[in-house]
């Protein structure tokens, strides 16, 4: 395991090789997120990249070119596979230098994913913030089942999430089962609890729910803005080709629970290698990727 601290017009950022995690980010030594200490085991997940699924893969199981596989349930209670497989793993270093570091790890060892897929992540620090991207690249023979996330825990400013604002133009999000945290239905939200479109206090209220329908910004980008009572705060954006964004309020966490808020583009839906939905597939030779931003304001 080794770490990074890249560091460029007033923003400082860590990253570790373990998990490919973003430990930190700071600008002018405002945290952005919440901080993981590098080399210790991420049991909250804070900064690791999730691939080649996102989110929860029912019972650890699912079928994709006729045949049945099944990876490691590390949800127990929950009997799902969470976060992929590229978590509680060591990444290959490719390239550094002050301001960026590239790491990479190789999949297809695994008899629940036997598919040659190279998963890089790439950080890199500007006077414009942090700029990311998580590239999944199929070097095998046959077709493979693929989808990626980041997993930052947002900090907005003194306090917590209770006394922040969120600010996300999506149409809908997903409703789940709350002994199993999957979906169960896609619901607008102008119906239910979690209608942020013209930004409002999160409050006490939990939220571990995926969104969709996000509104692309005059820059072309997805946006979520987390803003504290000072005005300042964090703002996340990303490429609208990733569809899908994770929202948790922490609530569950072992470390500092409600001590940031976890804003998590997703190239595809929980359980999407069960549901097919917006599951991308690379083919022989084919890649993809997930580009993503975070700067202060």
């Amino acid at each position: 395991m080794t770490s990074f601290m890249l560091v460029a017009g007033g923003y400082t950022a860590v990253v570790d090789t373990f998990s490919a995690t973003l430990c930190s980010l700071e600008y002018e030594g405002r945290p952005l997120i919440v901080a993981h200490t590098p080399g210790v085991a991420n049991v909250d997940y804070r900064g690791v990249v999730c691939a080649p699924w996102p989110n929860r893969l029912a019972d650890g199981q699912y079928r994709f070119g006729g045949r049945h596989y099944q990876v490691p349930v590390n949800e127990p209670e929950k009997a799902t596979a969470l976060h992929g497989l590229g978590v509680f793993r060591d990444w290959e270093v490719m390239s550094n230098s002050n301001n960026e570091v590239v790491v990479a790890l190789r999949l297809g060892s695994d008899a629940g994913y036997p598919f040659s897929v190279r998963v890089e992540a790439r950080y890199m620090v500007s006077r414009d913030g942090l700029h990311a991207e998580i590239r999944g690249v199929n070097e095998g023979q046959t077709a493979a089942p693929y989808g990626s996330c980041p997993h930052p825990y947002l900090v907005a400013g003194s306090g917590c999430v209770n006394d922040w604002t969120l600010e996300l133009e999506a149409d809908h999000y997903l409703s789940v089962s709350p002994q199993r945290m999957l979906p169960t239905a896609l619901t607008p939200t102008a119906e239910g609890p979690f209608d942020f479109r013209s930004g409002r206090g999160i409050e006490q209220m939990p939220i571990d729910n995926a969104f969709t329908g996000v509104a692309v910004s005059s820059r072309g980008r997805c946006i979520a803005r987390l803003t504290a009572c000072d005005g300042h705060g964090a703002l996340l954006s990303w490429d609208p080709r990733a569809k899908w964004v994770q929202i948790y309020t922490g609530d569950h966490l072992r470390d500092n629970p409600r001590g940031g808020l976890a804003v998590e583009p997703m190239d595809c839906p929980p359980d999407a290698f069960n549901s097919g939905e917006d599951l991308v597939v690379l083919d022989p030779g084919a890649e993809h990727s997930l580009s993503w931003a975070l700067e202060a304001f």
